[in-house]
């Protein structure tokens, strides 16, 4: 009698079943996009805007506290700026909620007190980039410029997450 598990195509026991990075979801620009600059705060109420961290490779998070695959991410991402270089990346974590002065206490009590978010309660972002989906990240060159984004969730766990933004980095140089 034939072996009815291999009897379809694709039913085969796989020897190295092929494991799909959270990565493969970032979208990479064809060439890098200027974006507008647009005001948001930081923890204590102070207006930053991108401009302020031109030089690194900027990774922009878009989180609120009631979006569940937002705070999954959370821990991931806070490990990620421990293992950046702080001269060459920055992580902003900004949330979207519209009420700011639940953020502190709500990461406090999933164990991430020490994570530093920003703040865009009036959702002013949404002139830059589309608010419609959260998680979502974007990811600006050393010029501020946009040059990837994914609108999911993202292990930033991953083994390779460094390498993959090590790639965003000295583009003037790569280009000259």
């Amino acid at each position: 009698m034939p072996n009815m598990a291999s009897a379809y195509p694709g039913m085969q026991a796989q020897s190295n079943p092929a494991t799909q990075s959270t990565l493969d979801r970032i979208n990479i620009l064809p060439q890098p996009f200027p974006i507008a600059l647009v005001d948001f705060t930081n923890a204590t109420g102070k207006p930053v805007n991108f401009e302020h961290y031109k030089g690194k490779v900027v990774i922009v998070n878009l989180w609120a506290t009631w979006c569940p695959p937002c705070v999954r991410e959370l821990p991931a991402l806070h490990r990620l700026t421990q293992t950046l270089n702080a001269d060459q990346f920055v992580l902003l974590p900004i949330s979207i909620d519209a009420d700011a002065a639940i953020v502190k206490p709500f990461l406090a009590e999933i164990g991430l007190s020490a994570f530093n978010s920003y703040f865009d309660p009036q959702q002013d972002l949404r002139d830059v980039f589309p608010l419609d989906t959260i998680p979502a990240t974007f990811i600006l060159n050393e010029q501020g410029e946009l040059v990837a984004y994914v609108r999911s969730y993202v292990d930033w766990d991953d083994k390779n997450a460094v390498a993959f933004l090590t790639q965003f980095r000295n583009t003037t140089e790569k280009a000259q």
